[in-house]
């Protein structure tokens, strides 16, 4: 029978933190750079599957390459942890072969936005029954430093050692004109929000998009002299305004300017799956059989 959380004296309440029953305990402790905020977004996530009772039975984690890829690894529940940029793609797979599975992607924002970026735009624009999580910390951060699509402009990295002179990309902004229905960006130091934006987006349909700031003590901050993680979530703090349902277009992010958080877009439209059985009903009337259902 399945069970939202399984109940041993190993997973419980009253005697530990109630994080480490969703932790893969033999494979701590974790590669992730003291200051390094993914554990933190790890830790909303495991808050969000408790407050939405998410059956980990019919929860699947998928991520690609990078620091954010390894989440899926640390995780105890049925993860993919897939080649690099190809998440999306795969978690789509999972989803149309078993609707049933409510599907995350949790990767960072090299992995989704730069060689995974074509598969971003398209199963927003399709409207994927997923959740992505990206964890945003502004450069590669397991192979290098090197420049990204969100690096901001004027930063330093390994490729572009006199400052990065390319335009970023504004995620929620490009989530939006996707298609995605649901768009909220959070900082690791907003955690109750940042959990709770994970915990709706477990619980609606749709592609759901969350960006996640988090520091990079190693090789971001260190690389253009911003101090240490500490110090980045201070910036968090002082820098952040809370502005739900701004005008995407506005979000853009510099390199030490405001940073503008909150839930920006929040609408339905039917999913791929949705629209395809609408779709294939009409065109085949009496002999349609909707995909996605048991029909014995």
């Amino acid at each position: 029978m399945s069970t939202a959380f399984p109940q041993d004296s190993s997973r419980d309440f009253d005697t530990e933190n109630p994080v480490m029953r969703f932790l893969r305990r033999e494979r701590i402790p974790h590669i992730w750079c003291p200051g390094c905020g993914i554990g933190t977004t790890v830790n909303c996530f495991t808050r969000a599957l408790i407050e939405a009772k998410t059956d980990l039975d019919q929860l699947a984690i998928v991520s690609g390459i990078g620091c954010t890829g390894r989440v899926a690894g640390y995780l105890n529940v049925d993860s993919f942890h897939t080649t690099h940029g190809r998440a999306i793609p795969f978690a789509t797979g999972l989803k149309l072969g078993n609707p049933k599975l409510k599907v995350v992607v949790y990767s960072g924002d090299g992995d989704l936005t730069a060689i995974g970026g074509n598969h971003l735009v398209h199963a927003a624009r399709r409207n994927m029954d997923l959740m992505v999580i990206c964890v945003n910390n502004y450069t590669y951060g397991m192979t290098g430093g090197q420049v990204a699509p969100t690096t901001p402009g004027g930063a330093t990295q390994t490729t572009m050692p006199y400052g990065n002179f390319e335009p970023s990309f504004n995620l929620p902004f490009l989530a939006d004109a996707c298609g995605a229905t649901y768009v909220a960006r959070w900082t690791v130091y907003h955690v109750r929000q940042l959990a709770k934006a994970m915990r709706d987006g477990l619980q609606r349909k749709g592609f759901v998009f969350i960006e996640a700031l988090s520091p990079c003590p190693t090789l971001f901050l260190r690389r253009n002299r911003l101090g240490d993680g500490v110090d980045e979530v201070k910036y968090y703090k002082e820098k952040s305004v809370i502005k739900h349902g701004a005008d995407t277009k506005d979000l853009g992010l510099s390199l030490r300017g405001p940073v503008v958080v909150g839930k920006f877009v929040d609408r339905e439209r039917p999913t791929w799956l949705e629209a395809r059985n609408e779709l294939h009903a009409k065109v085949l009337g009496d002999k349609f059989r909707p995909y996605g259902v048991n029909h014995g």
